[in-house]
């Protein structure tokens, strides 16, 4: 590491109150699926979402050629994490990591996430001050921790530089990038909401009880319309995010590559109900 980057990196910064503060203070309440889908599947973040496909469709089309992740996907996390980039966070990365790595609760962690800001410095993707994100160093419109971002992050727009910040090529390359790297299969859907007959046992549920569809058909599962699949050899996991009365949605691999940005069902099938909107 240059002395001249951590010189820079390092300069004025001190622990960050409010960084603590928002550290300590996570909101522990827990929202329903109805809730939480009401509240992130908006009708105003389909409509912006919609938009923005259409605003970025040339571009969109060469990144999935590349990548072969659907755009509606792509779209769907960049409007989860900052909404199509309106909302990307104004803390100073450096400073807000080494005010957690020096607080100790989580101290290994973002110890290994701040000498991972200050190689990307290092490597002049980014200056220091123009390195912003969230309270807990989520970066740019991808919101990437700065380990994901070496091991993630591409320069799309070929100028040498992977800015996942101001260039919206490099920020939504890196999304679809992301998704290929944990496992996003081309051509294949994430999931589909799903019919369940009344009186199923919720506990044939979950995203690790893995069947065919043909096993699924012969417990009664079918489409959102009542129908058959259209195969049956398919494997797939049925996740009630709700419980067996409420919504159903059989999930397949490219579900686990986009729970692998984000662990939560309920963030994962919020994505992909997104995707699936604006695409409309």
């Amino acid at each position: 590491m240059s002395d001249s980057v951590l010189s820079e990196a390092l300069a004025g910064i001190k622990p960050n109150s409010r960084v603590l503060e928002l550290d300590r203070k996570q909101p522990e309440f827990t929202m329903t699926w109805p809730q939480y889908r009401g509240r992130i599947v908006s009708e105003l973040r389909i409509t912006n979402g919609r938009n923005a496909l259409h605003g970025n469709l040339d571009l969109l089309r060469r990144i999935t050629d590349k990548f072969g992740v659907s755009p509606g996907v792509i779209v769907g996390i960049w409007g989860l994490e900052t909404n199509y980039g309106a909302g990307t966070g104004g803390f100073n990365v450096i400073e807000a990591l080494a005010t957690l790595a020096w607080e100790g609760r989580r101290a290994i962690f973002f110890r290994s996430e701040l000498l991972a800001a200050l190689k990307i410095l290092q490597n002049g993707d980014i200056r220091a001050k123009a390195m912003t994100g969230s309270w807990a160093g989520a970066m740019g419109q991808p919101q990437f921790m700065p380990t994901s971002y070496l091991r993630y992050a591409v320069d799309f727009d070929g100028d040498g530089r992977r800015d996942i910040w101001d260039s919206r090529a490099d920020a939504l390359g890196s999304i679809a990038n992301y998704l290929l790297k944990s496992g996003w299969k081309s051509g294949e859907p994430w999931g589909q909401k799903v019919a369940v007959p009344a009186g199923f046992d919720a506990s044939l549920g979950g995203r690790e009880n893995k069947r065919s569809l043909g096993e699924w058909m012969g417990l009664g599962i079918r489409r959102e319309d009542g129908t058959a699949f259209s195969r049956n050899d398919v494997a797939g996991a049925l996740v009630l995010p709700d419980g067996a009365a409420g919504e159903a949605f059989m999930t397949y691999t490219n579900y686990t590559a986009i729970r692998r940005y984000n662990p939560s069902d309920f963030y994962a099938l919020s994505v992909g109900l997104l995707g699936d909107s604006v695409l409309v």
